[in-house]
C-alpha cells in the first residue's frame, strides 16, 4: 500500500507546553481519515509541521516517501483547505479571483470553470467572495484547494460557523471525492458522527496519540469514546 504521509516520533515544543509529544502515524493511498481531539489537542500545530508552517519541530514528517526538511516538492501534490476566514462585504475579490490564486500555471485557467462547476458554484464566479454565505465561502476554499487536482487534501475544522444545510452539502463533496475521485483526505473535526460517516479511519490527538485505527475499532469501543468525550470535557471546563 502507497504511504502518502509517514510521520514518526514527532514533537513539538512552545516555551510553555509541548504541543505535541511522539506523534507517530502514517496515511495510505485513499484513505480518509478523521483526527479528532479537543480545542487545544494539537491539530493546528500538527497541520503547520506538515505543512512547512511551523519548522520547529523533532522527529520526521515524510510526505509520498519523501522527507519534507529536504524537499519542498510535495507541496504542489496537497490542497489545504484551514478554518474559514472571514472577508469583509467589499473585498475587491470574486469568487474566480480566489480560485485562481490556487493555480499554480496562469495556462491552466480552464481548470477554473471546472472545478466551480463540479462544486455547484459555478453561477458565482463574479460575485465577490464577501458577499457569499459562510458554506459558499467554503466550497470556494475547496476549489481553490482543489483546482490543481491534488493527490491529498487537508482540511482543518472546515464547517466551523456555517449553517447545517452546507455542512450536509459539503460533507457529501468530499464523500465524493474521496470515493470517485480517490483522493487522500485528512480532515480535522469535533464532529463525532460526521467522523463516523464519512472516514475510514481516525486519529484521536490530545497532545499525544492515544488511538489511530480504523473507525469502527474506535466507535465500537465504548471505552475509547467515553475517554475521548472526557478529555473534551476536561478542556472546555479547563477553558473556561
Amino acid at each position: 500500500m502507497l504511504k502518502i504521509v509517514e510521520i514518526d516520533h514527532l514533537n513539538v515544543k512552545y516555551p510553555d507546553v509541548k504541543a505535541l509529544d511522539d506523534v507517530s502515524f502514517s496515511v495510505n493511498k485513499g484513505d480518509f481519515l478523521g483526527i479528532i481531539g479537543p480545542n487545544g489537542a494539537g491539530k493546528s500545530t500538527l497541520f503547520a509541521s506538515m505543512l512547512r508552517l511551523n519548522t520547529k519541530y523533532e522527529g520526521t514528517i515524510k510526505f509520498f516517501g519523501k522527507d519534507i526538511r529536504k524537499s519542498k516538492d510535495y507541496l504542489k501534490e496537497i490542497g489545504y483547505v484551514p478554518q474559514k476566514p472571514i472577508f469583509e462585504k467589499n473585498f475587491p475579490a470574486t469568487v474566480n479571483d480566489v480560485v485562481r490564486m490556487g493555480l499554480r500555471k496562469e495556462s491552466d485557467v480552464s481548470k477554473i470553470d471546472e472545478i466551480l462547476q463540479q462544486l455547484w458554484i459555478h453561477e458565482l464566479s463574479n460575485r465577490l467572495i464577501g458577499e457569499l454565505s459562510g458554506g459558499q465561502q467554503q466550497r470556494v476554499f475547496i476549489a481553490k484547494a482543489l483546482v490543481n487536482k491534488p493527490k491529498l487534501l487537508i482540511l482543518d475544522e472546515p464547517v466551523a460557523g456555517i449553517d447545517q444545510q452546507s455542512i450536509d452539502l459539503f460533507y457529501s463533496i468530499l464523500r465524493e471525492l474521496n470515493s470517485k475521485q480517490k483522493i487522500t483526505i485528512i480532515w480535522s473535526s469535533h464532529d463525532l458522527d460526521a467522523v463516523n460517516q464519512l472516514a475510514n479511519h481516525v486519529a484521536c490527538l490530545n497532545r499525544t496519540l492515544f488511538f489511530h485505527g480504523e473507525s469502527d475499532e474506535f466507535f465500537e469501543n465504548d471505552e475509547l469514546v467515553k475517554k475521548y468525550s472526557e478529555a473534551s470535557m476536561q478542556e472546555h471546563m479547563h477553558h473556561h
